[in-house]
């Protein structure tokens, strides 16, 4: 599906039928993306079958873009349902895939509610549309 301006602007980096991918403008670490299903819902099993199965194809294919593209060591892909589990948007479910390196230093989110912004979303949006599946 091709890319408008809007989405540019808002680093959304592909859409399907039921859901999109879209880079973090508060990351983790590098390259941290959320899947998100177009329908807000707050839960899983509020989504249809197949919004279900196009959520985590397109988890797949993204967690394979940026494997391609920023060779990670390994992931941290999920979600926090609800406010009490930390969710910044609780009436709308994302996949948060979070790329990381041995060594890696997120542990500054947990221990100083800081976020690392490492690198330029902008080259990071770029590279990423380079390589999607």
């Amino acid at each position: 599906m091709a890319q408008s301006t809007d989405d540019a602007a808002h680093f959304v980096l592909t859409r399907t039928k039921a859901s999109f991918a879209v880079l973090n403008r508060y990351p983790y670490n590098l390259g941290h993306l959320m899947v998100c299903p177009y329908r807000e819902v707050d839960d899983l099993s509020s989504l249809s079958a197949q919004e279900s199965s196009d959520l985590w194809t397109l988890v797949n294919r993204m967690t394979q873009a940026l494997k391609k593209t920023l060779k990670p060591d390994g992931f941290n892909i999920g979600l926090n349902l609800g406010s009490a589990a930390g969710a910044g948007v609780p009436k709308h479910l994302h996949v948060h895939v979070v790329p990381r390196w041995t060594n890696d230093a997120n542990f500054m989110t947990p221990i100083g509610a800081t976020r690392i912004h490492p690198g330029d979303l902008s080259s990071v949006y770029a590279r990423l549309l380079e390589n999607l599946p």
